[in-house]
C-alpha cells in the first residue's frame, strides 16, 4: 500500500512560552528550525506534541505553559499573558482536519480543552483516530538507564500508531487506579466501589497490555531486519499482566488480575501502591548484534537505538496504516556523524514523513537541501530561509 500524506500545513500560536503569536506555513516536505539556544526551536515541537494524546514532549504543567510578561525589572517571569492555545491545519488520507486545543481560560486551571473540526471532543485522547506523533529529545538519551516509567510512554506513544483507542484505555485504567488508591487510603472502605473500580482496572488494564504486546512483537520483528547504518534492536515486554497473558485467554487473565487486585487492598493500601498492573511493565532493549542490552551501550549507541526503533515504527505505520507518523526530532542530528546524518535523511525522505528537525546550525541539515522547507528561530520569530 503506498504512503499517504498527514502533515500540519498550518499553525497558530498564542500565549505559547515565548510566542505571543505565531503563524507558520509549510508543506508536507520536513521542516528544519534551527538557531541558537534558547531561541524557541523546541517550544514549536512541544507545541506539535499536543496534537497528540498526553502531556507534550516536556510533560509540564498546563499552566507552566503561559507566556509569562515582562516585570517591572525588565525580566521574564512576570503574570501569565493568558491561557495557551494552538491551531493546527491537518492534511490526512481521509481530508482537511481542523484542531484546536489549550488551557481552558480558568485561573490556574489545568484542565485541557479539545476542539475537532469546530467540534468540542470529549477528551484529547481522540487526537489519536487522526494522526499519530512521535518525538525524541534530548532528555530521553538516558531513557534505557533510568527509571522504566519513561519507557512506557514512549512505548505508549508507538502503541497510538497501530491502536487509536490505546490512549482512552490508559486514561480509564489510570483514573481507576487512582480512585482506587484514595478509597484505600481515605475509606470508606466500601467493597462494591472498590470491586467496580477493579472490573475497570481489570478490562483496561489486560486490553492495555495485549495491545502493548502486539505492538511490541511488530516492533521487535521489524527492528530486527533493520539493514543500514542505525543498529537492529530486538523488543521485549515485562510485566505480570503480560506473564498472563502467555498462558491465559484475555478474559482469563481479567478474571485473575481483578482477583489479585481484591487480595493486595491491604498491602496497596499499607504501601500507598499498587502493586500489580501494566502500569509496571517495562520495555527491554537489546542490541541485536551483540545481544547487550541498550542501557550497557555508549549514549551514542542508545541514541542510535531509539532513532533505529522509531524509524522502523514509522515504517510499519507507512505499510500497516498507508501513513507514517509526523516526527519531531529535536536536537537529534548534533551528535550524528555525517555518514548517519545522511542515512537518517534518506530514511525520512524515503517514508514521505512530515519530520521536524531542530539544530542550532544550518549546515548540519546539508543533506535535506532542496528537499526540506528551512526556518530560522531567534527570541521566538520565524523567518524562512
Amino acid at each position: 500500500m503506498p504512503a499517504r500524506t498527514v502533515a500540519v500545513r498550518r499553525m497558530t500560536l498564542t500565549d505559547f512560552r515565548g510566542y505571543a503569536a505565531a503563524r507558520l506555513s509549510v508543506t508536507a516536505a520536513p521542516v528544519v528550525l534551527f538557531g541558537p539556544n534558547g531561541a524557541g526551536k523546541t517550544n514549536l515541537l512541544e507545541a506539535l506534541s499536543f496534537l497528540a494524546p498526553g502531556r507534550g514532549l516536556r510533560r509540564a504543567r498546563l499552566s507552566e505553559i503561559d507566556r509569562r510578561l515582562k516585570t517591572a525589572e525588565g525580566g521574564l517571569g512576570g503574570a501569565a499573558a493568558g491561557p495557551w492555545a494552538i491551531h493546527a491545519s491537518l492534511e490526512t488520507p481521509r481530508g482537511a482536519v481542523e484542531i484546536g486545543t489549550g488551557r481552558d481560560s480558568g485561573e490556574a486551571s489545568e484542565r485541557r480543552i479539545l476542539q475537532i473540526d469546530g467540534q468540542a471532543a470529549r477528551g484529547h485522547t481522540m487526537l489519536a483516530q487522526h494522526l499519530g506523533v512521535v518525538w525524541l529529545t534530548p532528555s530521553m538519551d538516558r531513557l534505557f538507564v533510568e527509571g522504566s516509567s519513561g519507557r512506557r510512554r514512549f512505548l505508549d506513544r508507538l502503541v497510538y500508531g497501530f491502536d487509536s483507542e490505546h490512549a482512552q484505555r490508559l486514561s480509564s485504567y489510570e483514573q481507576a487506579m487512582r480512585e482506587r488508591a484514595r478509597l484505600l487510603r481515605d475509606g470508606p472502605s466500601d467493597r462494591s466501589w472498590l470491586a467496580a473500580l477493579e472490573e475497570t482496572m481489570g478490562a483496561n488494564g489486560v486490553a492495555i497490555a495485549a495491545a502493548r504486546r502486539e505492538a511490541v512483537a511488530r516492533l521487535d520483528h521489524a527492528c530486527a531486519e533493520t539493514v543500514g547504518l542505525f543498529p537492529a534492536a530486538r523488543l521485549a515486554l515485562e510485566g505480570e499482566i503480560e506473564a498472563l497473558l502467555d498462558r491465559l485467554p484475555a478474559l482469563g487473565a481479567e478474571d485473575e488480575f481483578r482477583r489479585r487486585l481484591a487480595e493486595l487492598r491491604r498491602q496497596d493500601r499499607e504501601s500507598c501502591t499498587t502493586a500489580l498492573g501494566p502500569h509496571r511493565s517495562d520495555l527491554a532493549v537489546r542490541h541485536a548484534a551483540s545481544t547487550m542490552p541498550a542501557a550497557e551501550g555508549s549514549t551514542g549507541e542508545q541514541k542510535a537505538l531509539l532513532i533505529s526503533i522509531v524509524l522502523a515504527h514509522a515504517r510499519l505505520q507507512a505499510s500497516l496504516k498507508g501513513r507514517p507518523p509526523i516526527l519531531l526530532l529535536d536536537e537529534v542530528v548534533a551528535h550524528l556523524d555525517p555518514a548517519r546524518r545522511a542515512a537518517l535523511y534518506g530514511e525520512l525522505l524515503g517514508l514521505g514523513a512530515q519530520a521536524w528537525l531542530t539544530g542550532t546550525d544550518a549546515e548540519l541539515f546539508d543533506g535535506l537541501r532542496g528537499q526540506a522547507q528551512f526556518f530560522a528561530v531567534a527570541d521566538a520569530t520565524l523567518a524562512a530561509a
